[in-house]
This record gives structure tokens, C-alpha cells and sequence, in this order.
């Protein structure tokens, strides 16, 4: 329990440094023991294999007392976003289903199809459509939960894995079916993830 709250407790403050800052920064944390880099991607909310890559690793194996560099992944404000977001397009959906939904923004951003960065994709209108209707109905404007916060953090860990889903529809609400042509990735709760 107490690895829990410590857990939440980091990621919280993380999230909120620099609320205002539109760069994220890297950090130095030293491993202790329990830590794998998949969980430190968790924590920081940057890709696992980031951590590794920056930290010339071969393997995933850390060792207790090493000093790690974690590199920047996304500011605060679009961190926030994202969660807001998150909440905005998952509320109801499963926690698995609320990372589907923030690793679709992610795999957007290093589309070349899509802008470069979480608030560009966020914020897209084409041909006058909005990518996210919660953008044009005003619901992104609540605030994130705790679910939405750490079901992007876990995103970002996830980051550069997985099926390559660029978008995600409710069949049983969606107006336009242009997102059944594409090929499913995966169904979660309500939503069908595709590429």
C-alpha cells in the first residue's frame, strides 16, 4: 500500500511541476530497489525503451544505487491535455480502453500524416472536422481524473509498442462510418481501435 501511494504521490508531482512550462525536462533518478524501467516509464510518463536508449543500455537490467537519466517526453500542459482529453473521449471505458485512447494521440504525433506534437493532434481541424469532438463540444475543458492521468503516463511507458492504432470510433454513436474501412487493431469496452 505504502509503494502505492509513494507511486501515485511521484507521478502526481510530477505531473503538476511546471504546470505552465512548454518544454519537458530530463531528470536524474536513482534506482532503488523494486524499480524496472518499464515502472520508471510509468512514473515519469516517458517510453521504456527511451529510458534504455538514453541511458546507452544493451538490456533492461538496472541495478540499485545507478543513477539513471530520464529523458523528457511531453510538457506538463500537454500532459495535462492529454488526460483531459482522455477523460473527455473514455469516461466509462475501461482503464485499458482510456491508454488505447492516449496511445492513439501518441501514435498520431509520430505519424507523418498527423501534426508533431500532443497539442497539434489534440487541437486538429480537416476539412472543417474536428479529430476529437470533446476539442469542439468544450468537454476537454474539465479537468483529468486520476484514472486519465495515470492511463497516460502508462501510455507514454508504453510508448512505440503495440498495434499502431492511429484511430478509435463508437460504433453505437458514431455518425460518420469512415473509421469502419480501416483495419481493426482491437475493441475495448465501446471503442474500436484502427490503423
Amino acid at each position: 500500500m505504502k509503494k502505492m501511494i509513494f507511486t501515485i504521490c511521484a507521478a502526481a508531482s510530477i505531473f503538476f511541476i511546471g504546470g505552465n512550462d512548454t518544454h519537458a525536462q530530463s531528470v536524474t533518478h536513482s534506482v532503488v530497489a523494486g524499480d524496472t524501467l518499464y515502472k520508471l516509464g510509468q512514473q515519469y510518463g516517458v517510453s521504456a525503451t527511451e529510458i534504455q536508449r538514453v541511458n546507452n543500455k544493451t538490456s533492461s537490467m538496472i541495478m540499485v544505487g545507478e543513477r539513471l537519466t530520464i529523458p523528457s517526453s511531453i510538457s506538463a500542459a500537454e500532459r495535462d491535455l492529454l488526460a483531459r482529453l482522455v477523460r473527455a473521449e473514455a469516461e466509462g471505458e475501461p482503464y485499458a480502453g482510456k491508454v488505447a485512447v492516449a496511445t492513439v494521440v501518441l501514435n498520431r504525433v509520430a505519424h507523418r500524416d498527423f501534426p508533431n506534437t500532443v497539442t497539434g493532434v489534440i487541437n486538429e481541424v480537416s476539412n472543417g472536422f474536428y479529430a476529437f469532438s470533446p476539442v469542439q463540444n468544450g468537454r476537454i475543458n474539465r479537468a483529468a481524473d486520476q484514472e486519465s492521468i495515470r492511463a497516460v503516463n502508462e501510455a507514454l511507458a508504453f510508448r512505440g509498442q503495440g498495434s499502431g492504432s492511429l484511430f478509435f470510433y463508437n460504433p453505437t454513436i458514431a455518425t460518420n462510418h469512415w473509421n469502419a474501412t480501416r483495419t481493426e487493431t482491437v475493441r475495448i469496452g465501446n471503442h474500436v481501435f484502427s490503423k
